[in-house]
């Protein structure tokens, strides 16, 4: 009988060992996550509790000695794009999300478009059995695709399939959390459970070239539940973003070992799936009410792809001792920054006001060049004044009210005249080839100057 392995406790938030039980971890801060797992010890003979010698490997260049290994084409045009043009064969994929944002309806539809194009494609659900996927593929019109369907929990079980007949070309695995190893004697989901799973996928996707597709859950903070090295052990991370009151979907990519990062991809939660959504800006800005004060088009660019998107600002006053501050779709923190600045360099005092801040269509605006398309949504609500419906806005605000530049200019200028805008406010720093441009374009400096270019 094999000896049994070393008990730990395992923190299952970030992945931290104590040797006892506590009722909050030292590492991360929360409370209740330390759960108790045994490690198994290695079977004897197995040479694995000796250090081994090892063997030396050939060493090789950095000059290329194949053909570069395509990609390949999923058949879904907002995906390619997140992903660099395709899936790369034998990488790790892992997307993670809340639950019901679409994650199982994305993947279904991609599994289905590789099985239609006359490759090998298998999904394991470990969540749902095997008639609620087909009751799914049935709603998406997907029931006819070749699609090898497998509701499995068990690793090992799953790597035998894998290896039965040809080699697939795409494995989809929902989720990661529900899986479990025999060696391991902890619950699925645990750290050490998610770890050993991912890691013996992870092997067999790099062995044997086929693409690999994870599905992870969230933990509250929206972050993929389990240990960071679970990122690190793919090549790509993606994030599906969206709001349940908006039909809008966003993937994001946050690590791509082969294409860029913070690249996006909208999709459309219709009745017969995700449909996609080659021009984001007509669709965040359908439903924009120019006329109305604190209303503010922001010409932004996500990884490659600009995107025109509408900030909202209602300034009130405010009978509370310290007024409040909401924002959705913005950083908080920036947004009190944003509020001091035009404090200190304009004369404009926020101090008796609450302030509300929207992103329109539910999208998360992390780029700093916001700030200007901020300010003028901010004076133009606070002093009661529509801005001019046909006008785009960037650039950052620094501290001491200057207006630096931001990058790809002339992208969202080309994006902003396409979409039926006649003018733009932008940074006056910054190389500008405007030769082919037919927008009336206003340069700012500071912060003084913005009032003034808006009349207020």
């Amino acid at each position: 009988m094999a000896k049994a392995g070393k008990s730990q406790f395992v923190c299952q938030n970030c992945g931290a060992v104590s040797p006892r039980w506590a009722g909050k971890c030292v590492a991360c801060g929360e409370w209740n996550t330390l759960i108790e797992e045994t490690d198994a010890a290695a079977a004897p003979g197995s040479g694995l509790a000796r250090a081994s010698r090892g063997r030396a490997v050939e060493l090789e260049t950095l000059q290329a000695t194949a053909d570069t290994i395509a990609r390949l084409p999923t058949g879904i045009a907002e995906l390619d794009r997140v992903t660099g043009g395709g899936i790369v064969p034998g990488s790790a994929l892992l997307i993670g999300g809340e639950p019901g944002i679409g994650k199982s309806t994305l993947l279904l539809q991609l599994a289905a478009a590789f099985a239609s194009a006359g490759r090998r494609a298998i999904y394991f659900s470990g969540e749902e059995a095997a008639a609620q996927v087909r009751l799914r593929a049935e709603r998406l019109g997907l029931s006819a695709a070749p699609l090898a369907l497998a509701c499995e929990t068990n690793v090992a079980n799953i790597l035998a399939t894998l290896a039965e007949g040809r080699r697939p070309d795409l494995v989809v695995v929902d989720s990661i959390q529900t899986l479990w190893a025999d060696a391991l004697e902890a619950a699925p989901g645990t750290v050490s459970q998610v770890r050993a799973a991912t890691q013996s996928l992870v092997r067999y996707a790099k062995v044997q070239g086929a693409a690999l597709v994870l599905v992870g859950h969230v933990t509250k903070d929206g972050q993929i539940a389990g240990p960071k090295v679970i990122e690190h052990m793919v090549d790509t991370v993606l994030y599906f973003e969206g709001d349940r009151g908006h039909v809008f979907r966003i993937l994001r990519a946050v690590k791509n070992r082969f294409g860029a990062t913070d690249e996006i991809g909208v999709f459309e939660m219709v009745a017969d799936g995700l449909r996609e959504v080659a021009n984001p800006s007509e669709l965040f800005l359908g439903d924009r009410l120019a006329s109305t004060p604190g209303s503010a088009v922001f010409a932004g660019v996500e990884g490659t792809r600009p995107i025109l998107v509408e900030i909202q600002a209602l300034v009130v006053p405010s009978g509370l001792g310290t007024p409040r501050r909401a924002v959705v779709g913005w950083d908080a923190n920036r947004l009190s920054m944003l509020l001091a600045v035009i404090d200190a360099r304009c004369g404009v005092s926020f101090a008796q006001h609450d302030v509300y801040l929207n992103v329109a269509g539910g999208l998360k605006i992390t780029e700093p060049a916001a700030d200007l398309a901020a300010a003028a949504a901010l004076l133009s609500s606070i002093s009661n004044v529509a801005l001019s419906p046909d006008r785009v806005y960037f650039g950052e605000i620094s501290l001491s009210g200057a207006v630096r530049p931001a990058g790809h200019m002339l992208a969202r200028l080309k994006e902003a005249q396409k979409l039926g805008f006649k003018g733009a406010l932008l940074p006056a720093a910054g190389e500008l080839d405007a030769s082919g441009l037919k927008l009336a374009l206003a340069r700012v400096a500071h912060v003084k100057d913005l009032a003034e270019a808006l009349g207020l």
